[in-house]
């Protein structure tokens, strides 16, 4: 005797597992792009100290605190380059006979954590290793030495006169594995929830630490030590609309922009120290 089974479908979505975008705690947003595509800023020079001439010898006609100079006054330019957009459409039927797992407002959430803001997080990310004023030969990054390659790089940002207060210690999973099994690192986890709900995890010689998936960093991603101050992130343009029964369709039609773009001020670029792990190094570690 043959029997049928029942199969039953649960109202329930198999969602892939996303990361909080921990990029507003890396960069700032001091500029405003409003009603324009670029923008300049102006970077102004300074005049050498001298020796003030107390006493000239006689018939001296120039000045007493010294040769008098024009200070430099050049300018950077930020232009948007990522104009980015997505749609896609729903049939009421479909969305009808799936249990309503189809409803357009929590695809088109859906679509921002995992498509959207995986792509603005990568391209920050390797927008500021790319421009970082510090980047030393890849090396093995292990439990043995990486705590020394944290001082040197927290070293070089104090010579570089960066502030102290507000550094931010980037590392994958696979490093940050390597610091807890360090001897000689004592992570401060002693953080507050408003902290832990940014992404922060732990507190290393004055920096505060954040965990990136590997996947939105750069090949070979060691760690990254910056200051907000050099990254200028702006998302002029984030535009999501749903639109119902659109002429041609029977169902939602979703549309989606963003215009984004990470800039690093010159004068500032010495506030990123990135330091890259030696791709056999990396696999031996995967």
């Amino acid at each position: 005797m043959a029997i049928s089974l029942v199969t039953q479908f649960l109202p329930y979505v198999d969602e892939l597992f996303t990361t909080e975008s921990k990029k507003s705690l890396l960069t700032n947003q001091d500029f405003s792009w409003t009603g324009a595509h670029s923008i300049k800023i102006y970077k102004i020079g300074t005049s050498e100290m001298t020796d003030y001439s107390r006493n000239p010898v006689p018939g001296f006609t120039g000045s007493r605190y010294g040769t008098i100079h024009d200070l430099d006054a050049t300018t950077e330019e930020f232009t948007l380059k990522n104009d980015r957009s997505f749609t896609f459409a729903i049939d009421k039927l479909d969305n009808d006979e799936t249990a309503r797992q189809l409803a357009a407002a929590s695809a088109l959430a859906r679509q921002v954590r995992e498509k959207v803001v995986p792509e603005v997080d990568s391209y920050t990310y390797g927008v500021m290793c790319e421009s970082a004023g510090t980047k030393p030969a890849a090396l093995a990054l292990t439990q043995e030495n990486i705590f020394d390659e944290i001082l040197n790089a927290s070293n070089t940002l104090d010579n570089a006169e960066v502030p102290e207060t507000g550094r931010i210690l980037v590392v994958p999973p696979d490093v940050y594995t390597a610091m807890k099994r360090c001897r000689d690192i004592i992570l401060e986890t002693d953080i507050g929830a408003d902290l832990r709900l940014k992404g922060v995890i732990a507190l290393i010689d004055g920096a505060t630490v954040i965990k990136v998936p590997a996947v939105r960093l750069p090949e070979n991603f060691g760690f990254m030590l910056a200051h907000p101050c050099a990254c200028v992130a702006p998302t002029k343009l984030e535009d999501y609309k749903v639109h119902e029964d659109p002429p041609g369709i029977s169902g939602s039609l979703v549309e989606g922009r963003i215009v984004y773009d990470a800039f690093i001020l010159e004068n500032k670029a010495k506030a990123i120290y990135y330091q890259a792990q030696a791709a056999a190094a990396k696999a031996a570690t995967e």
